[in-house]
């Protein structure tokens, strides 16, 4: 039987037309009939139905939690005890985790059933989940084109149906742009709103766990459940709930802005003008719509990636062969092992993004790229200070173009790094973007829609998104 929502799925286990342990083993066959998708590292099977077992039980006799029977997939990214940590690297492909991240035991404890570990891009570096040691993710849309990076196994998990929520994580894009190539809703929160602990590092500043579904409802619910102050995390606060069910009142006070910079060359005919129509449709709702400038946008790029290949850099130097992870067996000295073990445990991007950050950080050159890049990324947060004081939201494409060839952009790194155009800038800022998939073009491939509000106001991208939905 089909459901709308999460708490659509509790309504009907509660009058029994929907059996948990069934719903549970239908996908786990749905995996492992799409396996070729590649969206998987780790399906934990015999433990899922188990937990619908007792999960079931709870729902039945009203004592569950609100996602109570919700199957969810998380990036392998993400710690969850005595279950494997690769981050997709041969660096970790052994390591178990010891401990949960704040966000998945967040779930847990609201009685989710967590179904596998997903596959992603190698440290969350990239924009297409083809940099992972367990090989590319495929698009469940088109299986010749990529899900998107570097979160592509938990959108396509979702896409596919193998699920029915998972988290990714968005460092520049990461949740919105495979959002945006597999047709689902995916959420990057305000920074600082879900605690990052159990999160392993690629840019520590950028970082953030969000929720990928096929609808607003249950991706509101997941934010409402995973959000708040951790003090095993610094960088986390005390935000206010998020209201749930999604308020509508007063959404046509409203005032979009539409920035003239994400529309220029480079953006695919077909979403441009997907954008437009769906912008006439809201004037003809009631919304005021105006044009606004965000001049610093033609630096989002580079700034991005100076600062975050520098954080990169030293993030990952923790993984040396010496403590836990990959140990190269050729090596006959100390200094040889730390080499060895890192050429052969790190993958290409891995490695071009690690080199980078080193030399922006080096002696010489820290302070004519990575100082003035922090520099530069303040006067991106002012644009959107600035815009925000004219207007609530802000619309742009997610993405320059609908999920591209596999392939088609590998030999090629700049061309891969302005996948992230359009999203990069929402991290250097830290504020709360989401994904809404909006239409498909002409070979039927989902077209996103990117809608940005201000820090700590994700309520009104939800109000909006019903709207626009409804």
């Amino acid at each position: 039987m089909e459901y709308r929502s999460i708490t659509e799925k509790i309504s009907l286990i509660q009058q029994n037309k929907i059996s948990l342990i069934e719903n549970v083993k239908q996908f786990l066959n749905r995996i492992d009939e799409r396996k070729n998708l590649n969206a998987f590292n780790f399906v934990f099977g015999d433990e899922a139905i188990n937990s619908a077992k007792v999960i079931e039980q709870k729902i039945k006799s009203g004592k569950h939690g609100r996602l109570a029977g919700a199957v969810i997939a998380i990036k392998d990214v993400l710690a969850y005890k005595n279950h494997p940590l690769t981050c997709s690297s041969k660096i970790l492909e052994d390591f178990t985790s010891l401990y949960t991240a704040t966000a998945v035991q967040k779930l847990l404890d609201e009685d989710a059933i967590i179904i596998g570990k997903t596959n992603c891009d190698e440290f969350a570096m990239g924009s297409s989940n083809e940099n992972s040691a367990f090989g590319p993710v495929l698009n469940p849309i088109d299986e010749s084109r990529v899900p998107g990076g570097s979160s592509g196994g938990s959108a396509a998990a979702v896409a596919a149906n193998l699920c029915d929520i998972s988290l990714g994580t968005d460092t520049g894009g990461s949740i919105r742009q495979p959002a945006a190539f597999c047709g689902i809703y995916g959420l990057k929160p305000t920074y600082g709103r879900v605690s990052r602990f159990g999160l392993t590092a690629f840019a520590s500043s950028f970082d953030t766990i969000g929720p990928f579904a096929k609808n607003i409802d249950d991706i509101a619910l997941t934010l409402n459940i995973i959000s708040g102050r951790d003090e095993n995390d610094s960088t986390s606060v005390e935000s206010e709930p998020i209201k749930y069910p999604i308020e509508n009142n007063a959404v046509k006070k409203i005032k979009i802005g539409i920035p003239k910079e994400y529309f220029g060359e480079g953006l695919d005919n077909e979403i441009r003008d997907s954008i437009y129509f769906l912008m006439g449709t809201l004037k003809l709702k009631g919304f005021e719509v105006e044009e606004i400038s965000l001049p610093m946008t033609e630096y989002n790029i580079a700034t991005y990636y100076i600062l975050t290949t520098a954080e990169a850099s030293s993030n990952l130097a923790r993984y040396d062969g010496a403590r836990y992870g990959y140990r190269s067996k050729n090596s006959s000295t100390l200094e040889e092992m730390y080499v060895d073990s890192r050429t052969e445990g790190f993958g290409d991007e891995v490695k071009r993004r690690i080199m980078l950050g080193t030399y922006v950080l080096s002696s010489g050159y820290f302070d004519a790229y990575y100082r003035k890049a922090q520099k530069v990324r303040r006067l991106i947060k002012e644009d959107f200070d600035k815009a925000f004081s004219v207007v609530d939201l802000i619309l742009t494409p997610t993405t320059p173009t609908a999920a591209f060839k596999l392939g088609e952009k590998s030999n090629d790194p700049l061309q891969m790094y302005l996948s992230d155009i359009y999203t990069t800038s929402a991290n250097l800022a830290g504020i709360p973007g989401l994904n809404i998939p909006i239409g498909k073009n002409k070979d039927g491939l989902p077209i996103g829609l990117q809608i940005l509000a201000n820090r700590f106001e994700e309520e009104k991208l939800f109000s909006l998104a019903k709207v626009i939905v409804s």
